[in-house]
């Protein structure tokens, strides 16, 4: 595969950035956009292939089921889960096309939070009040207002959620009990940041695939709100990459932003840079 050119490369940074700045930030699109820096032979025409796959699953609900939320979930379930059999096993946690919203498409396994953008996706289309749930440590979908909502489980073929179910999973991720404001529905963002943290951990496992992990780090870096401490880990990577210039120069930058609040860690990374310039000589 020949290299994307640089001002290929360039473009789809920026149409990501601009699409997260955009007032209505669209999560299929964004999800797409973090595909093709996965696979460079996504082009335009794969990413309009994989809309059109969501537009014509939406087509395949029914409009309105008559039952509310819990006949959506329903609707959704039978058609994504039974008959398209979009599911998860935990093998699928081993890939990167897990989290890749063109490949999930494709295969029809992935991640809980990516098989839970298609159904966001396909049961917005079709017109249903549906968003994502961020639970810890497993993400999940919610069809309707918060004093009627009905959660089901993408992951595990649209299994509808009971309380206790939901329950169970905050327990088993956190040691602790459901807090209300958990079920709270995502936004768009926080999805795409969330995925962009999945990747960065998978590849954090793997050391030869530093460069996943750097372009995962540099788009959780356009997105308006992101932990700061991104910044140190770009610069860490630079510096294992080979670019000991281009790194200590971020850690410079991280360094001044923390500087006013730690200014001992602002320190420690300051002599980090000096550490990565010296390793030139």
């Amino acid at each position: 595969m020949q290299p994307e050119p640089e001002s290929g490369f360039a473009q789809r940074r920026q149409r990501f950035a601009d699409e997260v700045r955009s007032e209505r930030p669209d999560l299929a699109l964004l999800c797409l956009l973090v595909s093709a820096e996965a696979d460079e032979s996504l082009d335009q025409a794969g990413i309009d292939a994989a809309e059109i796959e969501l537009d014509r699953l939406a087509g395949l609900l029914p409009f309105g089921p008559p039952a509310g939320a819990r006949g959506w979930a329903a609707a959704a379930a039978e058609l994504l889960g039974a008959r398209c059999g979009f599911r998860g096993a935990p093998g699928d946690y081993q890939r990167l096309g897990s989290s890749l919203l063109h490949e999930v498409l494709r295969r029809r396994r992935g991640l809980p939070i990516l098989l839970s953008v298609v159904w966001i996706e396909v049961a917005r289309r079709a017109g249903a009040p549906v968003y994502g749930v961020a639970l810890p440590g497993h993400f999940v979908v919610g069809f309707g207002p918060p004093e009627d909502q009905i959660l089901v489980d993408p992951f595990d073929g649209g299994r509808l959620l009971t309380g206790q179910d939901t329950d169970l999973l905050v327990a088993g991720a956190t040691g602790a009990p459901l807090d209300p404001s958990m079920l709270a529905p995502a936004d768009p963002l926080e999805i795409v940041l969330r995925i962009l943290n999945n990747i960065r951990a998978w590849a954090a496992a793997r050391p030869e695939r530093t460069d996943v992990q750097l372009w995962a780090v540099e788009l959780s870096l356009l997105l308006p709100a992101h932990p700061a401490r991104l910044r140190y880990e770009r610069a860490q990577l630079l510096i294992q990459r080979g670019d000991f210039l281009g790194g200590a120069a971020a850690m410079e930058a991280y360094a001044d932003v923390v500087a006013a609040v730690e200014p001992s860690t602002a320190e420690t990374v300051r002599r980090r840079a000096r550490a990565a310039r010296a390793r030139l000589n």
